[in-house]
């Protein structure tokens, strides 16, 4: 393993990490110790050529289990002469894993096979440990500026793993599966974390503009997140790019094949074979996703209404073996043998057997050699990420003869609409467009392929995962205003800035800020760790804190009434000094226009389900954290308006905060409690202000030079450094309470 981490870094960049549930070889026991030999994956397969061009790292399991340490120390050593670093996983994990909650839950959802899914899946553990296991695995392997390309759904907790472990790295994820409507995606129980690990990445991939809208939509769903018009949203800190990357073929491998003398050779057997009937090629996985059963029933209606074709067509229909150890892949495949041998035994004639049917996986050769043959290629599934296999027949057919029947369910369909598309759920509808397919004359034939390998042959899938790398090489890991600080790193730079300032003043925020938002907001009760770090903070002869609020003082006594601290209520509308003051009243604000605000909340809480009305001392909230994200971004903007309108002459502003939209005084903002902290703090004293929203700008804008201004969470700043959330709030915290 040593070797793989010490390899040279093939460009100035650094060296790109290659992360796979596989490894593109697999390996297999032997009587020398271990042999391998190419995985027949479609990730395996299509950046095959790239990675070794490249000179990248390529990381995933290796194919089998390997229980002895001994022996997993003589194949990481084997492996990494070819730059191969291999996950070890045991046979029990990689069946709960892969078989149980990759391929048992995510691929049938992804695909919309809602009756595929299980009612009840106990495999979400083994997915998240072996995520975890792949981390542990890039982390061992990093080199700062290295990029890290992640594949697929088996990992899509990866890059928040990662991003926790190694939080200035740039990281790609690239799905080469669909990724479905949010009405589907909801189902899923686990949606919010594998949505979190997707953020994780710097570029998120897919092939498609569509999958792109999906995703986008689910996390505005989700998190109320917004993309902005060039597809980056802010998350974490960061700036997460969503775009789609259409995977292409590998033309210049199979168009080499399509000209080799033996593969003519081949193609040519195979027409001699057909004995002038015309043939339809259907290649595929045998994959309960590529619409076999349709295609073959569609091929039997196609025969039954022309029995005169029985003896002028063939299907010669191609299921690569998949997954034959998850348990619904063996049922599908005795479907699929059914169906073949029923159709058969109806259309087959004494001089024919139109239907042609192999279970085996082909060489690359082979399969060009059918490419070639076949002049109707048929690509029918009921969904699919992208179909590689429509863009390598393409690339196959320089005479610019042959024509493809392509289901418009699949990503291919995005780029390739000179094919003759079809709804791979209409068996009719395909059968009629086989015979029109077989009926097409030459010069519409060409005319469409011609088109059809303009566009493939222009975009070779080398180029593509360039675009893909070049895309997570341009990524920024941090977006701030000002400041340069990696978010996880944030905590140890302040300490570092505190470490020798004699008298410390804390200006801490509440929500957002020490503790998480809730769904409503009497429910951010304070834990007794919480109040206890207060009240060690105050004990503390160099500090003073401040808890600096929005909330109401009747909320803020109820919560902090004996903890020995200042409080400031109502965005510094209210004082108490200390444990045993009285409340001070700051400033006499305006408040002829709440009644009228007050109305039309109010309708607006009558209208919107999940909303809330809070009224305080001079402002008037509304809360709306249980609405649905696209009603309440319509209802937020039309109450914008209609406060902008009703208030235009008011000395008031309009707060937009998390999930609340405020109306206060505009005499009334945090800035204002900066001025009397600094009258009450000793001269040589230091503030430290840490806030999370609109309100918290106010009161960083107002502190005087050599201050300390910490954001947390994402958002345009003034503030120095940033955190991440609450959690790394409270352990700054907890270290300031224990500095000498």
């Amino acid at each position: 393993m040593g070797s793989a981490r010490d390899a040279a870094a093939p460009n100035a960049r650094g060296r790109l990490l290659i992360v796979s549930n596989r490894l593109p070889v697999s390996i297999r026991e032997a009587d020398s110790g271990f042999e391998s030999v190419s995985s027949s994956g479609g990730v395996a397969v299509g950046l095959h050529g790239f990675y070794r061009t490249f000179g990248a790292t390529w990381i995933g399991w290796p194919g089998l289990a390997v229980e002895t340490e001994s022996r997993r120390r003589k194949l990481a050593a084997s492996l990494a002469r070819d730059q191969l670093v291999p996950v070890f996983l045991t046979a029990r994990e990689v069946s709960r894993y892969y078989d149980g909650f990759c391929n048992g839950v995510i691929w049938p959802l992804f695909h919309y096979m809602l009756d595929r899914v299980p009612l009840d899946s106990q495999d979400w553990e083994a997915y998240r440990e072996a995520n975890v296991a792949f981390a542990d695995a890039i982390a061992a392997h990093y080199h700062a500026g290295d990029l890290v390309w992640v594949h697929d759904y088996h990992l899509m907790l990866l890059p928040g793993l990662l991003r926790q472990r190694l939080p200035d790295a740039r990281i790609g994820f690239f799905l080469h599966i669909p990724f479905p409507a949010y009405e589907v995606f909801r189902i899923l129980p686990w949606r919010r974390p594998l949505l979190e690990g997707l953020l994780g990445s710097d570029v998120i991939g897919l092939h498609t503009q569509s999958y792109v809208r999906h995703i986008v939509t689910a996390l505005r769903q989700e998190y109320d997140l917004e993309a902005r018009a060039d597809g980056t949203l802010p998350f974490g800190g960061r700036d997460v790019r969503i775009s789609s990357f259409p995977m292409a073929a590998d033309v210049d491998r199979f168009r080499a094949l399509a000209s080799q003398p033996e593969v003519q050779a081949e193609a040519a057997r195979i027409r001699a074979d057909a004995a002038g009937r015309a043939i339809l090629l259907g290649v595929d996985r045998l994959d309960y996703t590529k619409g076999i059963p349709r295609r073959l029933v569609a091929f039997q209606r196609l025969l039954d209404r022309n029995p005169n074709l029985r003896d002028r067509v063939r299907l010669i229909q191609v299921a690569v073996p998949s997954r034959e150890t998850t348990p619904s892949y063996d049922g599908f495949r005795r479907q699929v043998e059914a169906l073949v041998g029923k159709i058969g035994g109806s259309v087959t004639t004494l001089a024919s057997t139109p239907v042609h049917y192999l279970h085996r996986a082909l060489e690359p050769g082979q399969l060009a050699a059918l490419y070639l043959a076949a002049d109707v290629m048929v690509v029918t599934p009921l969904r699919d990420g992208m179909n590689l296999v429509a863009k390598e027949f393409i690339a196959c057919r320089e005479d610019e003869n042959g024509v493809l029947i392509l289901s418009e369910l699949a990503g291919a369909a995005e780029e390739l609409n000179e094919a003759v598309i079809v709804n791979p759920f209409d068996v009719e509808g395909i059968a009629t467009e086989m015979q029109r397919a077989l009926d097409m004359d030459v010069d519409e034939r060409r005319r469409r392929m011609r088109a059809l390998r303009h566009r493939v042959l222009g975009h070779d899938v080398g180029r593509w995962a360039e675009t893909m790398v070049n895309a997570i090489s341009a990524a920024t890991p941090v977006t701030l205003t000002r400041g340069s600080i990696v978010p996880s790193l944030s905590v140890r730079k302040i300490l570092d800035r505190l470490a020798s300032v004699p008298q410390l003043v804390l200006l801490l925020d509440y929500d957002g800020t020490l503790v998480p938002f809730q769904e409503q907001p009497e429910l951010a009760v304070p834990s007794q760790t919480l109040l206890g770090l207060l009240r060690d903070l105050a004990a503390h002869p160099g500090h003073t804190v401040h808890l600096v609020s929005g909330r109401t003082r009747e909320t803020l006594d109820r919560w902090f009434g004996d903890v020995p601290i200042a409080l400031w209520a109502e965005h510094g509308l209210w004082r108490r000094p200390n444990g045993s003051a009285p409340w001070e009243l700051i400033t006499q604000a305006p408040r002829d226009w709440m009644p009228g605000v007050r109305e039309l909340l109010s309708k607006a809480v009558a209208s919107t389900p999940g909303s809330m009305l809070e009224e305080k001392t001079a402002s008037i909230a509304w809360h709306y954290r249980l609405v649905t994200p696209p009603l309440a971004q319509t209802r937020r903007t039309e109450l914008r308006q209609a406060l902008l309108a009703q208030l235009a002459a008011q000395p008031v502003e309009i707060l937009e905060g998390h999930l609340v939209l405020e109306v206060r005084p505009s005499s009334i903002n945090k800035g204002s409690i900066v001025k009397a902290a600094m009258a009450d703090a000793p001269a040589d004293a230091v503030l430290l202000a840490i806030g999370d929203d609109r309100t918290d700008e106010d009161m960083f804008a107002a502190l005087p030079e050599g201050s300390v201004a910490v954001r947390v969470g994402d958002g345009d700043t003034r503030a120095h450094y940033r955190l991440l959330g609450p959690a790394a709030v409270l352990s700054l915290l907890q270290l300031l309470a224990d500095r000498p």
